[in-house]
């Protein structure tokens, strides 16, 4: 059997026991609270990753663009919810090819987009549902009020080809209390005009330990989750010890005492900081930082570091955000200790569109 230690460099390793670990805490969590969960396969893009939440008890799955919701299809995922706003005739004639074979929820935060969607699904027989997606603090996309809501969910009741399905909202992390009052007003609204919302989503790991606290919601969309990285260590979501993922990379260069090349750039380390100091942490050194990085040099700052690695040695680095660094690889390892258990493609990798 392949050991890690004989892998080329760089290369994602996942390590399936807290991968399992990650995923049976949630759901059990889920489980135990009553919330129902619809993961969202943008950390991981693996159709077995995915299948396996489903037979953990999740409902079905997120994807974030037509061209991940077309793998997961591929692969036999039935239940799938793609909140993005779907524009141009390319997109809404896979999505309507993508609803013949699978059941799959839009989201919708304007009328253009809505128009769209009717337009493309009127006469196909098919009926697509549409959740109205709300910005209840998170400040990105989605309408602005309860009353909005009510406005496209009206709009979506009374198109050919559509069935109003229900609300959609990504919170800002620690902003439960303010998501759920935002949810049940623009509820309460709906059922007043007698459109009483199928589904209400809301999701987020930072907050997944408080997912039980979203009254008005339905389901959560955690993502991340399966493999922590140190963005959600600091989140408090779990440990070092409790991330899957890490980033395999060999020394390349001591040009000083005091600083270290690895052969992982931005093209293998995501160049997301999220508010961190640094580009991930060194397992073996951690009080070493990687301080910049090129296409494909990182720079260590070994200055409060007493051990120092040496040239040719390999490391491993928990990434800031480990989603992106999933759409830099081709392939990655599946490890259990030293063993290297399996080598898979990331099916969903670059499906941008």
């Amino acid at each position: 059997m392949t050991k890690i230690h004989e892998l080329d460099t760089p290369v994602v390793l996942i390590d399936l026991d807290r991968v399992e670990a990650n995923l049976g805490r949630a759901q059990d969590y889920a489980d135990t609270h009553g919330v129902k969960l619809r993961p969202h396969i943008k950390t991981h893009k693996l159709p077995q990753f995915a299948k396996r939440q489903m037979e953990l008890g999740a409902i079905g799955i997120t994807c974030q663009k037509i061209g991940e919701a077309e793998v997961m299809a591929d692969a036999g995922i039935t239940d799938i919810l793609l909140p993005y706003n779907i524009l141009g005739e390319p997109k809404l004639k896979r999505l309507l090819a993508l609803a013949k074979r699978t059941s799959i929820k839009v989201t919708a935060d304007s009328t253009t987009t809505i128009d769209g969607y009717s337009r493309t699904f009127a006469g196909s027989g098919l009926t697509l549902p549409v959740l109205v997606e709300c910005d209840t603090g998170g400040g990105r996309v989605g309408v602005q009020t309860p009353e909005e809501a009510l406005t496209l969910a009206k709009r979506i009741a009374g198109s050919e080809g559509l069935r109003f399905a229900g609300l959609m909202t990504y919170p800002a992390k620690g902003m439960v209390a303010q998501a759920n009052a935002w949810l049940e007003r623009a509820t309460a609204l709906l059922r007043e005009a007698g459109l009483p919302p199928e589904i209400v989503s809301t999701g987020g790991t930072p907050d997944i330990w408080h997912s039980d606290e979203n009254r008005a919601a339905t389901e959560y969309r955690p993502g991340t989750y399966i493999y922590l990285d140190r963005f959600q260590v600091q989140e408090g979501v779990g440990s070092f010890d409790d991330c899957a993922l890490t980033v395999l990379a060999t020394v390349v260069s001591r040009p000083t005492d005091t600083r270290a090349i690895l052969d992982t750039g931005s093209k293998a380390l995501t160049s997301d900081t999220l508010g961190l100091q640094g580009f991930g942490r060194i397992v073996e050194y951690p009080d070493a930082a990687i301080v910049s990085l090129s296409e494909e040099h990182g720079i260590v700052d070994l200055r409060h570091s007493q051990a120092k690695p040496q040239v040719g040695e390999m490391v491993r680095i928990i990434p800031n955000h480990v989603c992106p660094v999933s759409n830099l690889f081709d392939e990655v390892a599946f490890v259990r200790g030293d063993d290297v258990i399996d080598t898979v493609p990331v099916a969903a990798r670059g499906k941008v569109t």
